[in-house]
């Protein structure tokens, strides 16, 4: 044990494995918080929920920070609320009812036009609905009629499919006519303080009216959102400890029964051994990938049982015939035999003398084989086999696949889940290639 702990302390020698280090400290510090910051529950019921959920995201917006890496600086979304901000509004009496006057007043530093203009309303009222009219106020002391209704009880106004605003702003499209300075071509932004008035006149002595106006930007979050409105930050923070679960899983259930395995035909040998053998070449002659599309297509693609299936498929692989080589010369030492005379049960003997022998040369693979778990289940993800339910980097990129992100210049849905995947991969083979020098007498001093 000390002499373990002794190789083990070398690692600080190797400046690769330090940094592979520092990866994987982050990586499960990613999974900590994100564990306790967004619950399993939680999780599951954001990815699965639909635009209900994700209604004031923009739809496909790119993350915020591809701002400070361009010159033009794109517009991102703006959610103003009557019933969370009371001063934007003013009530009077009118009449039986009430005249509602909401004022939301914004600034628009932007070079480029939003996505979409939607106005929500929670309207209370017993029989007689409000009237409302809406106006639009640009920097330059511009007024435009938006629209007149009378909203039902939740109701929404899509301010840039009206067909009569369109029209009424030059018939081109309702956002960059509300936005844009008037008479230059080609169209820009005109930047300043913005202010859109909702007007509503009730008719009962209790009715009321709050609106929710949210201008879709074409940018939003940490990391932007998918063709559902999603924001991708949910599934790449879960992805990550589900990757690391996983490929952690995986990589010690196949090599610790392996291992154990391998032990135990070497030293019973005969009929056992040969039967462990024949099973493991078998086995490798039988691919893995198609196996488990067969699974995930015929019977279920549940990430847990992709994970049993998995193991118990690994466990009959070519490490047997490596730990096997390996046993077969620790059971011929000198203290195999006097552990065989001083009585030693057969349990005793490999849990205690022939597996405690391979341990330090089984470390260094056991962290190499995480990532190539990792890169699997993300694999089976993206040829669309990934668990439906679980948010994982795997089924961001299968999603942005299917939605052609690449062919439409959304890099960003790709790229991010990429780029954990890839390093996930480095770190873990950092650590492990430096385990293997320090384990390794072979390869000490290269």
């Amino acid at each position: 044990m000390r002499t373990f702990l002794r190789n083990l302390s070398e690692i600080k020698n190797y400046p690769s494995a330090i940094a592979g280090l520092v990866v994987i400290v982050a990586l499960l510090v990613v999974a900590a918080y994100a564990l306790i910051a967004l619950p399993y529950q939680e999780a599951i019921r954001l990815w699965r929920a639909g635009e209900g959920v994700w209604e004031d995201y923009p739809r496909l917006a790119r993350p915020s920070w591809v701002n400070l890496f361009s010159a033009i600086k794109l517009p991102d979304t703006k959610v103003l609320n009557s019933a969370t901000q009371p001063e934007t509004k003013t009530v009077k009496p009118f009449g039986e009812g009430r005249d509602i006057l909401i004022n939301f007043t914004f600034d628009y530093p932007y070079d480029g036009f939003p996505q979409d203009l939607i106005v929500y309303f929670q309207v209370k009222f017993e029989s007689k609905q409000p009237h409302i009219d809406m106006r639009w106020i640009t920097p330059d002391g511009r007024e435009i009629v938006v629209g007149q209704f009378s909203p039902r009880r939740s109701d929404s106004f899509r301010i840039t499919q009206d067909e009569r605003l369109r029209r009424r702003v030059g018939d081109i499209p309702v956002q960059e006519g509300l936005f844009a300075r008037p008479e230059v071509t080609p169209l820009t932004p005109l930047k300043g303080k913005y202010t859109f008035q909702v007007n509503a006149i009730t008719f009962e002595p209790d009715s009321d009216v709050d609106a929710k106006f949210v201008i879709y930007g074409q940018v939003y979050g940490l990391a932007g959102t998918d063709h559902r409105r999603r924001d991708l930050m949910v599934a790449l923070l879960w992805g990550t400890p589900i990757a690391l679960a996983f490929g952690l899983l995986a990589a010690l259930g196949t090599t610790l029964t392996t291992m154990f395995i391998a032990a135990f035909g070497v030293w019973f040998g005969g009929i056992v051994d040969s039967i462990i053998q024949r099973i493991t070449e078998v086995r490798l002659i039988l691919p893995l990938l198609p196996i488990l599309i067969m699974v995930g297509t015929f019977y279920s693609r549940s990430i847990w049982l992709m994970l049993g299936v998995v193991i118990v498929l690994s466990i009959f692989g070519s490490a047997i015939k490596t730990y096997r080589a390996i046993f077969l010369q620790v059971k011929e030492s000198p203290y195999i035999e006097a552990a065989r005379a001083y009585g030693a049960g057969s349990g005793r003997i490999i849990t205690q003398y022939l597996v405690p022998r391979i341990i330090p040369l089984l470390i260094p693979q056991l962290v190499v084989l995480i990532p190539s778990y990792v890169f699997l289940e993300a694999s089976l993800a993206v040829l669309g086999l990934g668990d439906p339910v679980l948010p994982t980097w795997g089924k961001i990129i299968d999603d942005a696949q299917s939605n052609g992100a690449l062919y439409n210049s959304y890099y960003y849905w790709v790229l991010q889940p990429a780029a954990l995947l890839m390093l996930t991969g480095l770190g873990f083979s950092m650590v492990g290639f430096a385990l293997d020098r320090i384990f390794n007498p072979r390869l000490r001093g290269l």
